[in-house]
């Protein structure tokens, strides 16, 4: 049996739980009255032991089970399993025979213990001979009674016990599957956040690298022209750390450079060639989220809407503009839509937005004034 710790999304076993299924060992309470009545006959104390025995190894395997099905283990070893159903098969024997019908109670549980233990194909052959066997000495060991109603327990406590497995073993299933895609779900993060930590960083690193090899050796030959190097170095560098702390917190940021990265996705997956920028560098710092915002829009436009077979995406210091050689105008352009929104992002941020047909396709750029 896995010995790991409980699996934090099912329930660990409780302090109350075992007292569950305690309450049904009531069922023995009949062979532990007919063996005290006979004390002190050796028989007696024999049947008392193994009764005690039998009621304590239920427990302790349903203990057990419980604690393996909260560490999402189906069922334990195959050797594990034929010593529990060994064990408490020669505990009924002899309950059986130091206390002869009496100890027939200890049949439901065996029964139960089989369903609990094995699957389908191996439980029902053993159950039906036990409920054949009942139903065999009643009507044939001298002095017992034809037991149907211990018969009919045999068969509705295997059948109940079944459908609780059976329920459990459907919980586990879905809580390994929501741990899988939990899983799958935490390295795609990673991957987004990796991908779009190399496009954000990958390129501005390198300029402000050349840029820094620059301004020091135009430092005593042009001090000017270096300090205008030294002040896009720092503007660089900012851009860049914003751009990062935005990947990081994911959606709840856009930048620019994690857009264009989205948008070759977008399109690849759409059967669509893109032709993008491979810098965002010259691209003002107030302007940069607002740029993220067209192209995010447009480009989910010519994914959705143009059926275009080629999508381009120009950047410049002063606009960006996404045009496609679709049908045209989308049919989402009317007022309310994503172009609404993005004109009123434009407006605010001192731009404008300019839509217009190409022979063929459809233009969106934002222009800063």
């Amino acid at each position: 049996m896995d010995t790991a710790a409980p699996h934090p999304l099912q329930r660990p076993l409780g302090r109350w739980a075992p007292l569950f299924a305690a309450i049904w060992l009531t069922f023995l309470v009949d062979p532990v009255r007919s063996a005290w009545g006979d004390l002190p006959d050796p028989h007696a104390w024999v049947g008392l032991v193994a009764t005690v025995v039998f009621a304590a190894g239920y427990l302790g395997l349903w203990v057990t089970l419980r604690r393996g099905r909260a560490r999402l283990a189906m069922a334990p070893p195959l050797r594990i399993r034929l010593a529990w159903t060994l064990g408490l098969a020669t505990l009924a024997v002899v309950m059986v025979a130091a206390l002869g019908q009496v100890g027939m109670a200890s049949v439901v549980y065996l029964a139960v213990t089989l369903v609990m233990l094995y699957p389908p194909r191996a439980f029902l052959p053993l159950v039906l001979v036990l409920t054949t066997t009942v139903l065999v000495l009643g009507l044939t060991v001298p002095g017992w009674e034809h037991d149907t109603w211990l018969a009919f327990s045999v068969v509705a406590a295997s059948i109940a016990v079944f459908g609780v497995r059976s329920m459990m073993n459907r919980n586990i299933e879905l809580i390994r599957a929501h741990a899988a895609n939990a899983a799958l779900a935490a390295e795609s993060e990673r991957n987004r956040l990796a991908r779009d930590l190399h496009d954000i960083l990958g390129h501005s690193l390198t300029v402000i690298t050349i840029k820094a090899e620059l301004a020091g050796r135009l430092f005593d030959a042009d001090p000017e022209r270096a300090r205008a190097e030294l002040g896009d170095l720092e503007r660089l560098s900012r851009d860049a750390l914003a751009d990062v702390r935005r990947a990081v917190e994911g959606f709840r940021g856009l930048t620019l450079p994690g857009e264009i990265a989205r948008a070759r996705t977008a399109l690849a997956a759409a059967q669509i060639d893109a032709t993008l920028p491979n810098s965002t560098d010259e691209v003002p710092t107030e302007a940069r989220e607002l740029f993220a915002w067209t192209v995010r829009e447009a480009v989910t436009n010519v994914v959705r809407h143009s059926g275009a077979r080629h999508c381009e995406v120009r950047l410049t210091s002063q606009a960006v503009e996404v045009r496609d050689d679709g049908r045209g105008v989308p049919v989402d352009a009317g007022r309310g839509s994503g172009l609404t929104g993005l004109q009123e992002r434009a407006a605010a941020g001192g731009a404008t937005l300019v839509t217009r047909s190409l022979e063929p396709g459809w233009s969106v750029a934002v222009v800063l004034s």
